[in-house]
């Protein structure tokens, strides 16, 4: 058997040290005395016969074998905390915690629903949602701040070779107009229409908006030449301005099915042009995954998912 020359106290002590930048604040951390960090630096130093740190009263400063050994530390470390959570979930679906994370139209009006479901099967499970731009879910994904999230759009070239993207369904996104409108009156406008239109669009950086803007312009349609009368960055202030009567807009078909049964908007067709993007499912594959985070995926989105393509973000 392996005789490791190191304990896991003495590597989250280090790991500690190196967090807070001196021996007494991470005593204080660790809620024990200095004496007993300085002893237990002195006999990891000892056991593996080189210098961790620089010694220096005003900050622990780390050697270049104590760099090393951090960086290792901090994955032990990880999968020591994994491991232990893994063991106590084993065969077990009785208790537990889920981060989930949306970006805005799917955690509007999407997410509600589908965690509404796994609640009614799960009542002993919290569920955390978590609703932010596409960019920023995925980073909390790819830092293991969110178990699981779902998301609209193009996932950030910096993170597709990290993360696990798995593509679900299409949301279609729908021209609105007020049902006033003269063009609310016909099957299908024309592109040159859209020329004519004052759009109320969102922000610039968003997701929906870059989508929609190349596949226009795939289609021959070059959205600079717009007349963009405002932009907001709510859907639901987009919806509210739309029927108002101050212009059209693009939005998901999710966030209009009560406004368009109602008779509150008119989704105008365009002739010969559909506007679709994908919805996707994205974990990290190099985190531990519990029972839960599974279960939910599986019997949840799968099924859901499934029964409703084009209700999504």
């Amino acid at each position: 058997m392996l005789n490791l020359p190191f304990t896991l106290d003495q590597l989250k002590i280090l790991q500690t040290i190196a967090e807070e930048g001196n021996f007494k604040k991470a005593a204080e951390k660790l809620y024990i005395s200095q004496p007993a960090v300085s002893l237990q630096i002195q006999n990891l130093e000892r056991q593996l016969n080189l210098p961790i740190f620089y010694r220096n009263k005003r900050k622990a400063r780390l050697t270049e074998t104590g760099n090393l050994l951090l960086k290792y530390c901090d994955r032990i470390l990880n999968l020591c905390e994994e491991t232990c959570h893994a063991l106590e979930e084993l065969q077990t679906l009785q208790s537990g915690a889920l981060i989930i994370g949306a970006s805005q139209t799917t955690g509007t009006y999407l997410m509600p629903r589908l965690i509404g479901i796994f609640r009614h099967v799960y009542p002993q499970i919290t569920v955390e949602l978590q609703v932010y731009s596409t960019r920023q879910i995925c980073w909390g994904v790819a830092k293991g701040q969110i178990d699981l999230a779902v998301v609209g759009g193009e996932i950030p070239l910096e993170l597709k070779n990290v993360l696990e993207i798995t593509c679900y369904a299409e949301d279609e996104l729908a021209l609105i107009l007020p049902t006033s409108h003269p063009f609310s009156t016909v099957k299908y406008i024309q592109k040159e229409d859209l020329y004519r239109l004052k759009f109320i669009a969102l922000e610039n950086q968003s997701t929906i908006r870059n989508v929609i803007e190349n596949i226009l312009l795939q289609n021959g349609i070059d959205s600079r030449y717009f007349k963009i009368e405002m932009e907001l960055n709510s859907i639901e202030a987009i919806k509210n301005a739309v029927q108002s009567g101050l212009g059209a807009a693009f939005v998901s078909v999710s966030a209009i099915s009560k406004e368009l049964e109602l008779g509150m908007l008119h989704w105008a067709k365009i002739e010969g042009i559909t506007i679709k993007r994908n919805l996707s499912i994205v974990m990290n594959p190099k985190r531990y995954h519990a029972n839960i985070t599974k279960v939910f995926k599986k019997e949840i989105l799968d099924t859901f998912l499934a029964s409703t393509k084009n209700y999504v973000e």
